[in-house]
């Protein structure tokens, strides 16, 4: 296995598997012109003349070549020639291998047929291909912390400051119970692998090799990847050895209704599930920042939220209900929501976001902690769930849910008129203007409800993140009934290499997010509970 991180090899084309896996890569892009290092080019031109030079002949007293020299001319030249061509191949060689490598930024990588999406990765230049992928995950580099964060024998961590894990978290159970009689085989994991943007192997607690398939938008891989290593360095050689197919894309893929006659699923990670999919929902990548739209690390942005929604006391906030979002994603819900922009009618006022024109502007009016000035805060999903409701919730509003189809690791845990308030999506503005007057004649009623969900995202702090994390990992691998073994098309990744490939904005925003080992164990995962899908 090469010590490389973010780029990965394109052997195969995409109507074929890997022969270890049966795992699709995709086509190979056609080769662009070499971007090989100009220093490359400016050598090969000094080299030529001094191989030239030694075959220059050593001239007679009496000014003529000697006899045996016509000889030693020929055979410098076939020499210099055989160097040449071997330049020639090398080069050859190199360009062939830049046109091939893919980063988790994205470069050399097609966006996922399920979910197409504008893109466009110019490849970086030869020397930064090569510190990338070459140089950055030396055993001697690889930046993860020595000692053991905890452990039962007593080498680290603190016991006695154990909690118990939030009750959501045991949805782990039954996320996972599909295979709790099967296992999960490496066909399994293959099978997965038709729905999968990468594929993610882990070992040792300390090393995760990455296996590239598709682009996902924006930053969402680099993010993703970057998460789970923080994971390790949180815990660093406690997270069990794992191979796990993830698809960062929005919609679950794997439905229920495929696999009534009791075939195991194929085991496949996203953000999002609904009650009608198998998809193991996992923590989403701005977790640990979104920096395309200018959001920071969640235990950040929280901060800074809860503070602003303390700028205002409740009485004093609007009266109305509030949304500001992106309507043109192909949600039913978002543009029913923009007949119910009527402060007076409907009591609601919904606002369109523009991303490009917040890109040129600083992102000066979509600062999160600024929305709070309203009692009232609506969510609607978008393409599927929506990263905005964590953002929503942490307001201390009453917070609006619009019947939600989709669940993300943490909604499941959220109860209606305790930490939220329901919408009916049949009648939207009717709904919304019901809840809103209900609420202003129950002040102190709907303040508390706003309250307890604020209370709900501030316990979901990066450590319970982490916990989670960790916890779904080793459950799964539980189940594994295999030895995992990077595939050979997989590249080994590490901080330096996510941060060798990320540009300035990307980088600013990945240390930022740095998680430091933990001096306690992992809180306690909750027993599998039988009506949990029911609550």
């Amino acid at each position: 296995m090469l010590p490389i991180t973010v780029w990965k090899r394109n052997s195969t084309s995409s109507h074929h598997r890997d022969t270890a896996m049966g795992l699709g890569l995709g086509a190979a892009p056609p080769s662009s012109p070499s971007t090989a290092d100009p220093a490359a080019s400016v050598a090969n031109r000094r080299t030529i003349p001094s191989l030239l030079s030694f075959c220059y002949p050593r001239r007679h007293r009496r000014g003529g070549l000697a006899p045996s020299a016509l000889p030693s001319i020929f055979g410098c030249l076939a020499l210099v020639s055989s160097v040449l061509v071997i330049l020639f191949f090398l080069q050859r060689a190199v360009d062939d291998v830049f046109a091939r490598t893919r980063t988790v930024a994205g470069h050399n990588l097609e966006p996922t047929p399920w979910h197409p999406f504008p893109h466009n990765k110019e490849r970086p230049d030869a020397s930064t291909v090569l510190r990338c992928s070459y140089l950055s995950c030396s055993p001697l580099r690889i930046t993860l912390p020595s000692h053991a964060s905890f452990g039962g024998d007593g080498d680290g961590g603190d016991s006695s400051q154990q909690q118990s894990c939030p009750a959501f978290f045991s949805w782990i159970h039954r996320d996972l119970e599909p295979w709790r009689r099967s296992g999960i085989s490496l066909a399994m994991v293959a099978e997965a692998g038709k729905h999968a943007a990468m594929r993610v192997v882990i070992l040792d607690g300390r090393r995760l090799y990455v296996d590239l398939y598709y682009a996902c938008v924006q930053s969402r891989a680099m993010f993703t990847i970057w998460g789970l290593l923080q994971l390790l360095r949180r815990y660093p050689g406690k997270v069990p050895d794992v191979d796990l197919m993830f698809d960062c894309m929005d919609r679950p893929a794997i439905n229920r209704s495929d696999y009534q006659d009791g075939t195991p699923p194929p085991p496949l990670f996203r953000y999002c599930t609904t009650k009608d999919h198998f998809d193991i929902p996992f923590p989403d990548w701005s977790f640990w920042g979104w920096p395309e739209i200018h959001i920071g690390p969640w235990d950040e942005e929280f901060s800074s939220i809860k503070l602003g929604s303390q700028a205002i006391n409740w009485k004093r906030k609007d009266k109305t209900a509030y949304w500001k979002g992106n309507p043109d994603v192909q949600s039913p819900i978002r543009m029913a929501l923009l007949n119910c922009n009527d402060t007076k009618k409907w009591r609601a006022q919904i606002m369109r976001q523009d991303w490009l024109q917040e890109s040129t502007s600083g992102f000066h009016n979509s600062n999160l902690s600024s929305q709070c000035n309203h009692r009232y805060k609506i969510y609607a999903e978008g393409f599927a769930w929506s990263v905005s409701l964590k953002y929503i919730i942490a307001c201390g509003s009453l917070a609006l849910i619009i019947h939600p189809q989709y669940e993300d690791f943490f909604s499941r845990g959220l109860i209606p008129k305790e930490n939220y308030w329901p919408i009916n999506p049949t009648n939207l503005c009717e709904s919304i203007k019901s809840v809103v007057d209900w609420g202003n004649n129950h002040q102190s009623q709907a303040e508390s409800v706003g309250k307890r969900g604020q209370a709900f995202m501030e316990d979901l702090n990066m450590d319970r993140v982490y916990d989670y994390m960790y916890h779904l990992i080793v459950e799964y691998s539980k189940l594994q009934d295999f030895k995992p073994v990077p595939p050979s098309s997989a590249q080994e990744v590490c901080v330096e290499s996510i941060l060798c490939v990320a540009d300035n904005k990307q980088s600013q925003f990945l240390e930022r997010s740095y998680a430091s080992p933990s001096s306690f164990f992992p809180c306690t995962l909750p027993p599998p509970q039988n009506d949990v899908s029911k609550s």
